[in-house]
C-alpha cells in the first residue's frame, strides 16, 4: 500500500517506521520543520519525507493517510483528503492492526497520565509483560515493530480517538469529561464528549468499560444501555443507584467487586499511595480495577502502590520550608484540574494561579476559594479576569509577573501548617515555554527560598 503520514513527531514517525517495516511505500509530510531527532530516524531508515510544506498531489495519491493527532479536522489538507474519500486513520488505529496484544486504554479530560502510569506500574510490578504508549509520549506504532509485549497500557487523548475505526481495547477507562479543547469540537461539549466516548465504540461481550459514576458529564453522555461489554462504574462512595465495581468503604479502603467468574468482593488498601487529593482516589480506583481484571492480586497492588512515582508537575510535593508545604501542580491548565487540587488539599492554601486564560469560568472554584484559600498570588501578564473572580472571595489577592516573585510572596503570606499551591487554571504561554517550564521554575524558586 501507499501510506502517507501527516506530521513527523513521535506519533507520525512511529507510524512511518511501522509502515515501512510492514513493507508499505511510505511518504512523510509535515507542514512545519521536523525536529532533528525525528528527522534523523527518517534519514537513517531511508524514509522519504518533506518539511515546511504539504505536497497535495503526492498526499492525495495515498491509499491511506495516518494523521498525527495535532492536525485539526479544519486543516486544508484534511479537507482535501475527505473530499477524495481517502481513509484517514490515527497512529493508534494503524498500530493496533499489527499486534495481537491486549490494550488497556485510558482517556478523560483530567488524570489520564497519572492513571496510565499507575496502571502500567501496577501490572509491571505484578509480573505482567506490559508496554506503555500513547499520549504519554511513546509511539505505539514504534513499539509494535518489535511487538514484545502481551499488554499495552495506552493514554489516549480525544484527538487520538478522532480517527479510529476498528481499534478495540480489551479494557477501556473513562475517567471524566469537562470542557477542554472545545475549539477543536465546534465549541460543543457534546461533540467533545462523543470523541471521548469513541474509546468504547468497538467493545464487545468479553471487554470491559471502567468509568467514573461520580462524573456529571460522563453520566449524561455515556450510552451504557446499548453496550454489550461489562460496564464497571466506580465511585468515591457507596451508591445505591449504581451496581458499583469499586467504591471506597473509607478514606483508605477500596471495595472491589468484579463480574469475573463470580469472584468474591475484595478490598484493596490505598494507604501506601503517595498520591494526594480526591481526584487521585478516583484515578487509583480506575487503575486498581483495571489491574484486578488483568489478574494482579490485592496484595500485589498494595505493594506496588508504595513504590509508584507520578509524572512531574501533578500535585507534586517540592519541599517543606518552616512547616509550609510547597506543591507543584503546574499541569493543572484548566479550571477542572485546579478544582481537584483545591478540593483535595485539607490545609489552608496560599494559591498561585494565572496565565493564558482559555475562556475560563471560575465560578465553580469560588466556593472552594472562600473555604480554603487564605491568599491568592496571581501570576500572569493579564490577571484582570482572575482578580475579578476572586478578590471578593479571598482575604488577600496580589499580582506578580515572575515565578521568583510569586514564590517569595506566597512564602511570606503562608503560615506553618499551610500549603503553597501552584495550580494555575490557565495555559502557561504568556510567561513560560510550557507547563513543564513553569513547574521547573516553581521548584527552582522554592529551593532558592529554602536557601535564604
Amino acid at each position: 500500500m501507499n501510506i502517507v503520514i501527516l506530521g513527523a513527531a513521535e506519533s507520525g514517525v512511529g507510524a512511518a517506521l511501522l509502515a515501512q517495516a510492514k513493507g508499505h511505500a511510505v511518504f512523510v509530510s509535515d507542514r512545519g520543520p521536523i525536529e532533528p531527532r525525528y528527522k534523523e530516524k527518517l534519514v537513517q531508515t531511508g524514509i522519504e519525507f518533506e518539511e515546511n510544506q504539504h505536497s497535495l498531489d503526492r498526499i492525495l495519491a495515498a491509499d491511506e493517510v495516518v494523521k498525527s493527532p495535532g492536525i485539526p479536522e479544519k486543516a486544508a489538507v484534511v479537507g482535501a483528503l475527505r473530499e477524495k474519500k481517502i481513509q484517514i486513520s490515527s497512529e493508534i488505529e494503524f498500530a493496533s492492526r499489527h499486534t495481537k496484544a491486549r490494550f488497556i486504554a485510558i482517556t478523560g479530560t483530567n488524570g489520564k497520565t497519572t492513571t496510565t502510569l499507575l496502571t502500567h506500574h501496577l501490572l509491571k510490578e505484578a509480573g505482567f509483560n506490559v508496554g506503555l504508549a500513547g499520549n504519554i509520549g511513546h509511539s505505539l506504532a514504534e513499539l509494535v515493530i518489535e511487538d514484545k509485549f502481551e499488554y499495552y497500557v495506552l493514554e489516549l487523548s480525544s484527538f487520538q480517538l478522532d480517527d479510529i475505526h476498528d481499534f478495540h481495547p480489551w479494557i477501556a477507562l473513562l475517567l471524566n469529561i469537562s470542557p477542554d479543547h472545545l475549539d477543536r469540537y465546534e465549541y460543543s461539549l457534546q461533540k467533545y464528549a462523543e470523541a471521548k466516548m469513541r474509546i468504547a465504540e468497538n467493545l464487545v461481550t468479553d471487554d470491559y468499560l471502567i468509568y467514573n459514576a461520580d462524573d456529571e458529564h460522563t453520566g449524561r453522555f455515556l450510552p451504557t444501555a446499548f453496550m454489550r461489554c461489562f460496564v464497571l462504574p466506580f465511585s468515591l462512595h457507596h451508591r445505591p443507584d449504581y451496581h458499583l465495581a469499586g467504591y471506597y468503604e473509607n478514606e483508605a479502603t477500596l471495595r472491589v467487586h468484579l463480574p469475573i467468574e463470580d469472584r468474591h468482593p475484595d478490598e484493596v488498601s490505598i494507604a501506601n499511595s503517595p498520591l494526594i487529593g480526591q481526584h487521585n482516589r478516583q484515578n487509583l480506583a480506575a487503575a486498581i480495577l483495571a489491574a484486578r481484571i488483568v489478574g494482579a492480586s490485592p496484595e500485589q497492588i498494595e505493594g506496588a502502590l508504595g513504590t509508584f512515582q507520578n509524572a512531574d508537575h501533578r500535585l507534586q510535593l517540592v519541599a517543606e520550608i518552616g512547616g509550609v508545604q510547597f506543591i507543584d501542580d503546574s499541569k493543572a491548565t484548566n479550571v477542572e484540574a485546579a478544582w481537584y487540587a483545591l478540593d483535595g488539599l485539607k490545609k489552608r492554601i496560599v494559591w498561585i494561579a494565572g496565565g493564558t486564560d482559555k475562556g475560563n469560568d471560575y465560578a465553580s472554584l469560588q466556593p472552594l476559594a472562600r473555604q480554603k484559600v487564605g491568599a491568592l498570588v496571581c501570576l500572569g501578564l493579564d490577571n484582570a479576569k482572575l482578580r475579578a473572580a476572586f478578590e471578593h472571595e479571598v482575604p488577600h489577592v496580589e499580582e506578580t509577573r515572575s515565578m521568583a516573585d510569586a514564590v517569595r510572596r506566597a512564602g511570606a503570606l503562608a503560615q506553618p501548617g499551610d500549603v503553597v499551591l501552584l495550580s494555575p487554571c490557565c495555559a502557561s504561554f504568556d510567561l513560560f515555554k510550557n507547563y513543564e517550564d513553569r513547574g521547573r521554575q516553581f521548584a527552582a524558586a522554592v529551593h532558592e527560598l529554602a536557601l535564604n
